[in-house]
């Protein structure tokens, strides 16, 4: 009877202390900085947890998408069997053009139907932010980060690629390397890793040590590349004779962009299977550095039995599709196979 009488006291306390109301802790509160700079539509969807569904995991299987096909739909998945990841091409610090635009301009109904087809299809769809027509360094980084971020989750996307093409911030100007850096951090707090795609194009001249402020490209992995998913590196481009051979393209690149072939770059601490082989899928989409898929799957099938497994990339679809990547992959990743679905001065050349 004590001890009843006992607890019966404490429930009385209990009773009479006053009623305080339950508090909804709010999506901002939940994603802190991360909801920094979003739209109310993108910080509702960050808020949502996003199952890991997306594959950062080598090989990858590129193509990008630029060329006018369709001004309301995207192309049907079955033309790109063999490819892991499509990539819209482009947004820009504050707008989105060409085939982003379309994607922005299609019903969000269009959109979920497509984006699920995608990936059903063993497809990521994601946007490439720049490319060759926009300078984006003089905007504030953390700002167009924070545009494009909003872009990807407001119209469901699997993350972004880093077309940054700005050469004269990177070459001469020594602004590329923090603006890069601090672009790469915001993204990636924006878009976790493991849950988005976080992937940078750089020109592979952009590699070579010591030739460009802040160490260009091997600057950037060095302040955030344990943020980057991978790096789709344009062998193209560069030149009449630059890594038209695949000597040139992995052990061995000319004087004029030393120490940037494959392996070469990998020996420079840019992790070796974070370095995906881009090319122009036809000589169209590629003035100098060409490679006829046959060829280029040669080199794919030696680099592949020299450790390496990053996967290929091209520009651009539909001058390459599935008929392209099955080629390329043919003697290292067959598809179906069982495996993974200059002047004087110093100046690289623009790409996309």
């Amino acid at each position: 009877m004590a001890r009843f009488s006992f607890l019966a006291s404490i429930v009385s306390v209990l009773l009479a202390l006053p009623l305080v109301p339950a508090v909804p802790v709010s999506s901002d509160a939940r994603l802190g900085k991360r909801a920094e700079g979003l739209s109310a539509q993108a910080r509702e969807v960050l808020s949502h947890a996003r199952a890991i569904d997306v594959s950062t995991a080598a090989p990858q299987f590129v193509a990008y998408f630029d060329k006018f096909v369709s001004y309301d739909s995207l192309p049907d998945p079955s033309l790109l069997t063999g490819f892991t990841v499509f990539a819209l091409a482009f947004v820009y610090p504050s707008s989105a053009v060409d085939n982003a635009q379309v994607w922005e301009s299609m019903t969000a109904a269009d959109r979920a139907t497509t984006k699920a087809e995608y990936n059903a299809a063993g497809i990521s769809l994601i946007v490439s932010a720049f490319g060759s027509g926009s300078s984006p360094t003089s905007q504030d980084p953390t700002t167009v980060a924070n545009y494009i971020a909003n872009y990807v989750l407001t119209y469901n996307l699997d993350g972004v690629d880093i077309d940054y093409e700005d050469f004269p911030a990177l070459e001469s100007a020594g602004t590329a390397v923090p603006w890069l850096s601090t672009l790469t951090t915001v993204l990636r707090q924006k878009l976790p890793k493991g849950q988005y795609i976080l992937t940078h194009a750089p020109v592979a001249p952009w590699f070579s040590p010591g030739l460009w402020p802040g160490n260009g490209y091997l600057g950037v992995n060095a302040a955030v590349g344990s943020l980057i998913d991978w790096y789709n590196v344009q062998f193209y481009n560069q030149g009449d004779s630059e890594y038209v051979t695949c000597a040139g393209l992995l052990t061995a690149s000319s004087s004029t962009w030393p120490e940037s072939a494959l392996f070469q770059i990998a020996t420079n601490g840019v992790p070796l299977n974070k370095l995906v082989i881009g090319k122009g899928a036809t000589g169209a989409d590629a003035t100098t550095g060409y490679m006829d898929p046959a060829t280029l799957a040669t080199c794919v099938a030696q680099a592949k039995s020299q450790g390496w497994s990053a996967g290929v990339m091209e520009w651009q679809y539909p001058n390459g599709g599935s008929a392209w990547i099955e080629e390329v992959r043919a003697d290292s990743w067959p598809v179906g196979g069982g495996g993974v679905t200059t002047t004087s001065s110093t100046t690289s050349t623009k790409t996309h």
